[in-house]
């Protein structure tokens, strides 16, 4: 048993205690999330230092490769942003600021465990470590809409949870471990291939991870939960929560359920399709700007499901990497856009006091580098260069068509169209509304680094993403 290696996460489970710990002490509560943000460090520098690395631990459940550091680093970047997003917005519970910072950490630390365990029952713990921190996150603002979505979510979850575990069981009875590596070897051996029981088991699994991620037909919390959730933890929703899900998901089905990859791969395939669609469809009616970014979360779940799909057109057993290389890109290019778009909107609505999009008319009079922060995030939403989410999708897509899914593509070049109206709307209110006010929209420090990092990771990707295309690539190859 290492212990080094699962230095990150003891780190950062330290560094909760810590900020709960000082909340007890100090009087001035923003020194809480001033310690978050830079003890931050510490998981970072163990994760880097860890680089290289291809080792497990703890009889297996625990591996330390370049898969599950590469997300460690993502979910530290993601939750920095979102701690660094909150610093102004924490004044709406300031009694209540070291909790939130602190389960903010241990939601972060049950998203790294999630993508370095290789065993069902660590990878269920981890999961339901990260769902509850994020079950008390999304009611903490007590008004009446947060208390309905942390609820909501509090009450799917448990549901999503126990089917599951279910597909879980199954697994097992049928193979016998619960270790990734032996299901994968008791498939193969034991003539499992064909087996409906097996069919069904992968069937719980998909939907379990599904409510995670937010496909079709999981996705029914999403509206409501992000509409009622604090905006900063919405956008944590959005991006980290959901990076997690497709980490796991890439862990247990190419390392255990490889052999069957046939199967699991056309049912991703046809989730992505209607995934995709729906969510499109469906944020053209909405009025609500955090409504609507959740369904186009739903829709870019779609777009990433893609890159699960790309097995389909091999032999059974077989894997391919440009699918899960892309798939991880995507979610680093998707992950700094809509953290951008989720911060300027935490600016805007702080100062307006309301998430519909009418009353964001004429923003860019009141706003104007807050205004063009939004626009160039939701111009990444739709794929339009020079921007991350335009490489994400080139990359996404050609994996696609290399495999044989043209029909997949062509589904979801028609969704990129139909998303460009509801986005587009945005920027027209923003730049040709009239102003309803002419004071101007005033922002923090912290809240403009955060904007600013994303915005330039934006751009930067869009026009030079050879290099985390590289580290996507390494990220993906200890696959069999």
């Amino acid at each position: 048993m290492n212990l080094y290696l699962l230095a990150p996460e003891i780190s950062l489970c330290a560094l909760a205690l810590v900020v709960i710990l000082l909340d007890l002490f100090i009087g001035r509560k923003w020194i809480l999330g001033a310690v978050s943000i830079a003890g931050l460090i510490v998981p970072a520098a163990f994760t880097i230092a860890l680089w290289g690395t291809n080792e497990t631990s703890f009889n297996g459940m625990l591996v330390v490769d370049q898969f599950s550091l590469f997300f460690n680093l993502f979910f530290l970047v993601s939750t920095a942003l979102v701690l660094l997003s909150s610093t102004e917005y924490a004044s709406k519970f300031a009694a209540f600021r070291g909790e939130y910072y602190a389960l903010v950490l241990l939601a972060a630390m049950g998203m790294m465990l999630m993508a370095s365990t290789r065993e069902l029952i660590s990878i269920y713990i981890a999961l339901e470590l990260t769902g509850i921190s994020l079950y008390a996150l999304t009611g903490f603002l007590k008004d009446p809409k947060s208390s309905e979505a942390g609820l909501k979510y509090l009450l799917l979850g448990a549901v999503a949870s126990a089917v599951l575990l279910y597909g879980m069981a199954l697994v097992f009875g049928l193979t016998g471990t619960t270790h990734l590596e032996g299901i994968k070897a008791a498939i193969s051996a034991e003539g499992l291939l064909a087996s409906p029981a097996l069919l069904m088991g992968i069937v719980l699994l998909v939907a379990g991870f599904g409510f995670k991620i937010a496909t079709v037909p999981f996705q029914m919390w999403v509206p409501d939960v992000y509409e009622g959730a604090p905006t900063p933890i919405t956008a944590y929703l959005s991006v980290a929560s959901k990076a997690a899900g497709f980490a796991v998901i890439l862990r247990v089905f190419y390392e255990a359920l490889g052999p069957v990859s046939l199967d699991w791969s056309i049912i991703f395939a046809v989730l992505a399709a209607i995934t995709m669609t729906l969510g499109n469809v469906v944020a053209i009616w909405q009025t609500n700007i955090k409504r609507m970014l959740g369904y186009s979360s739903i829709a870019q779940a779609g777009y990433l499901m893609i890159g699960l799909a790309t097995v389909s057109a091999l032999e059974p057993g077989a894997i391919g990497s440009s699918g899960p290389s892309a798939l991880v890109f995507f979610l680093a290019c998707y992950a700094l856009t809509n953290l951008g778009a989720f911060i300027a909107i935490i600016a805007i609505s702080n100062k307006i006091d309301s998430d519909e999009i009418s009353d964001y008319s004429g923003m860019a009079r009141r706003a104007p580098l807050l205004s063009l922060a939004l626009a160039l995030c939701l111009i990444s939403l739709i794929g339009i260069p020079p921007t991350a989410g335009f490489m994400a999708k080139i990359y996404i897509f050609s994996a696609a068509v290399d495999y044989g899914l043209i029909w997949l593509v062509i589904v979801a070049v028609i969704n990129t169209v139909i998303s460009a109206y509801y986005y587009l709307r945005v920027i027209r209110v923003m730049f040709l509304g009239a102003p309803l006010s002419e004071e101007r929209v005033p922002s923090s420090g912290a809240l403009r680094a955060a904007l600013s990092f994303a915005c330039l990771g934006v751009l930067v990707l869009g026009i030079y993403p050879w290099v985390l295309l590289r580290i996507a690539e390494a990220a993906v190859r200890m696959f069999p």
